[in-house]
């Protein structure tokens, strides 16, 4: 047998090697630090010492923490550098400030030089082992999440360290139906296409990589732009989205997407999420499909980018699932972004539990948003989620519905005179949220609505992703007792930030010496806590579909902390708390019978499991079985769901659900309910706290007596 398996591995390799090109040793030229860099570096020094919220000097201790933040920034996956590069920079450890200081990057640089050279020697031993091919019969194992491991201890280990790596990039494209061949020319040209890269590096790369390792080590929202990247910006708002609406961020060699833009391709059409991983673009429906796994970020979003009403397609891996998982092709039309598209929209779920029948009118808001520019002109009917929000609470009052649910998941904030008019709708006049600046002073925000909108039931949805003027809308209704607050802890983003134009400071128009977001103020909920890094704790939790460790506030590690200061002057008149306990019995009891709800469980804990174990087999009959697993349950999943009838009228004891539309039909509707188990659910609560209010005569005699049930309002006090 052992005989057997050898002769195998080298026809492998002999085939393999017949169609692989030679790799030659490609070199890197080092590069060099510009006057104006240093000219920038020292401008951002002085603006953080001297202007940040909590101004930090630039000395050795931070020094420390920016070399950490450096090579994490080169290296987070711990690929490249081996522990004898690290040894040999130990001393520049508390020189980084001296490089800053003295106007003298050559430090800095010296080190992103040798990442370099890493890079190009790593990448170009992965293209020979092509050459050999591999064994994946053999009981081995890929560490996939490095960021936590320890360097490399030599040269050797380092090898079989990239070895298994490669090994790992075979297998995942033989598990996809390439053949060797097809595996063969795919890795040689990812390979080559990243050497490629590498040597059309620039010094102003180099700079911006430093130099956020220097601003993030403040806190995660100060960041460096250099010239091109401040371009890049301003060419995207100008262009306003022009494109599929997707943030990327690069994680572990792929385009990640990040965040969807409200109202855009992407968003609309409900096949992509935050998470899943573009791994090839294609222009067109019949347009080859290239390869993007390994790119720079900035190269997988200029082949993304591109004419409106144009196609592109991409090629995608779900975010929970294996890298090892069935890819999706997700084919959209490029197109401008408006306000009208990100504007908020209502629905209205019918609701039955146990015979008793109720309406959710539901208000999806992706973003605060606001027509500064027609506001300022001083247009009448210019564009507001303020106002849209107000229209649509008139026409569910008009509708009859039993409470109102705003939807904020995913809504990363947007104009915060927004945020504060949007509350007063339903808590009237009265402060909202504080903010202190760095000089210690306090200002108190304060919502001018002259009466409340909407005084019934009221819920917001939230979810990690749900930020910033998500958060104070939140924090406001819940400080007040208001409504409830249902969902997964918020971003826990607190902090204001400005933006610094560098050649205006130094005033030299031509300088070209980026800019930096410097963050400058801290918001404060009305009870004094803030919502910083904490974010929002909903009263009823459900199941976090996002990884904290990766995700929000908390997992930069070095978020501003969490702190309080005195409550503004206000009165908490609601009376939800007391309901609190019953709701979450009610929740637990009704999620225990849920299909859907178990499903998504079933789900993340089986993503978080993945996740911890950071093992991935390097055996093909072990993966393919994993693969064979995950795919036969879902495909039960799919058949059980095809089973369902449609809802029958409503009966004593049965718990129906559909939402009202003229344009879905019944099928539609229940992949639906099964694409959105925890927003039917936070309805379903909802639900339960209309019926606890007629249950309790006190509960409903203090609703009744309820200020905000007045038409003109209610003044805190």
């Amino acid at each position: 047998m052992y005989k057997k398996l050898i002769w195998l591995v080298l026809a492998l390799a002999a085939a393999v090697q017949a169609n692989t090109p030679e790799v030659e040793q490609q070199q890197y030229l080092s590069l060099k630090p510009s006057q104006q860099q240093a000219v920038a570096a020292h401008l951002t020094a002085r603006l953080i010492e001297e202007h940040h919220y909590k101004p930090l000097v630039l000395d050795d201790s931070l020094s420390e923490k920016v070399f950490d933040s450096y090579l994490k920034a080169l290296d987070s996956e711990k690929m490249f550098f081996v522990q004898a590069d690290i040894d040999q920079w130990k001393a520049a450890r508390t020189k980084l400030d001296d490089a800053i200081q003295t106007n003298n990057l050559d430090l800095p640089f010296a080190i992103f030089n040798l990442y370099a050279r890493r890079a190009v020697e790593r990448f170009t031993f992965a293209r020979s082992l092509l050459k050999t091919g591999f064994d994946f019969q053999q009981n081995e194992s890929y560490p996939y999440f490095r960021e936590n491991e320890p360097w490399a201890k030599s040269e050797d280990d380092i090898r079989e360290l990239w070895r298994k790596r490669v090994k790992n990039d075979w297998l995942q494209l033989k598990l996809a139906g390439k053949d060797d061949k097809n595996i063969v020319e795919l890795l040689d040209k990812r390979y080559e296409n990243f050497l490629k890269r590498m040597a059309k590096l620039k010094s102003e790369d180099a700079f911006q990589i430093f130099m956020n390792a220097y601003t993030m080590s403040v806190d995660p929202h100060t960041n460096y732009m250099g010239p091109r990247t401040t371009e890049d910006f301003d060419i995207s708002m100008r262009l306003s989205l022009v494109g599929i609406g997707a943030v990327l961020e690069e994680k572990e060699d792929y385009a990640t997407i990040k965040e969807l833009v409200p109202g855009s391709p992407a968003a609309l059409s409900e096949k992509l999420k935050a998470g899943d991983r573009i791994v090839g673009v294609a222009q067109g429906d019949k347009g080859a499909m290239t390869d993007v796994v390994g790119w720079r970020l900035d190269d997988t979003v200029a082949l993304i980018r591109g004419a409106a009403d144009s196609v592109v397609v991409l090629d995608v891996i779900p975010a929970v699932a294996s890298p090892d998982a069935e890819h999706k092709l997700v084919s959209l039309v490029r197109k401008k972004i408006s306000l009208e598209d990100q504007a908020a929209k209502k629905s209205i779920l019918s609701l039955s539990d146990k015979g008793l029948p109720y309406r959710i009118g539901v208000i999806s808001l992706p973003t605060f948003y606001e027509d500064f520019q027609a506001r300022q002109k001083g247009e009448s009917d210019y564009k507001s989620a303020t106002r849209d929000v107000s229209r649509l609470l008139g026409e569910l009052k008009n509708e009859k519905v039993d409470a109102v649910l705003m939807d904020l998941r995913n809504n990363g904030g947007g104009s915060l005179a927004e945020a504060i008019e949007l509350t007063s709708l339903f808590l009237g006049s009265g402060p909202v949220v504080q903010q202190r600046d760095a000089h210690g002073k306090i200002s108190v925000e304060k919502g001018v609505a002259p009466g409340v909108v909407w005084s019934g039931p009221l819920g917001i949805l939230i979810n990690r992703g749900s930020a910033s003027a998500s958060e104070i809308f939140a924090a406001a209704i819940q400080d007040y007792r208001r409504g409830l607050v249902i969902g997964e802890t918020s971003f826990g983003k607190g902090t204001v930030q400005t933006l610094v134009n560098l050649d205006q400071l130094a005033q030299a128009p031509t300088a070209r010496l980026g800019d930096l977001k410097l963050t400058i103020a801290q918001f404060f909920r009305v009870n004094g806590s803030t919502t910083q890094l904490q974010g929002v704790t909903p009263d009823i939790g459900l199941p976090a579909t996002s990884d904290p460790e990766h995700f929000g506030e908390s997992s930069y590690g070095n978020g501003l902390p969490w702190m309080k200061i005195k409550a503004a002057d206000y009165h908490a008149f609601g009376a939800v708390h007391e309901v609190l306990p019953a709701l979450q019995q009610r929740h637990d009891l009704r999620i225990a019978k849920d299909n859907d709800y178990q499903n998504l469980l079933e789900d993340i804990a089986e993503y978080n499991q993945r996740r911890n174990a950071n093992q991935i087999s390097l055996n093909e009959a072990e993966r393919r079985k994993e693969r064979d697993a995950q795919e036969a349950k879902l495909k039960a999943r799919e058949s059980a769901t095809a089973e369902k009838t449609l809802p029958k009228p409503d009966t004593a004891g049965s718990t129906t659900v559909h939402a009202e539309s003229n344009s879905d039909d019944a099928f539609e509707k229940q992949g639906k309910k099964a694409k959105n188990a925890l927003l039917y659910e936070a309805a379903y609560i909802l639900g339960d706290h209309v019926d606890l209010e007629k249950e309790h005569t006190n509960f409903a005699s203090r609703s009744a007596r309820n200020p905000l049930r007045a038409t003109k309002g209610y003044s805190v006090h």
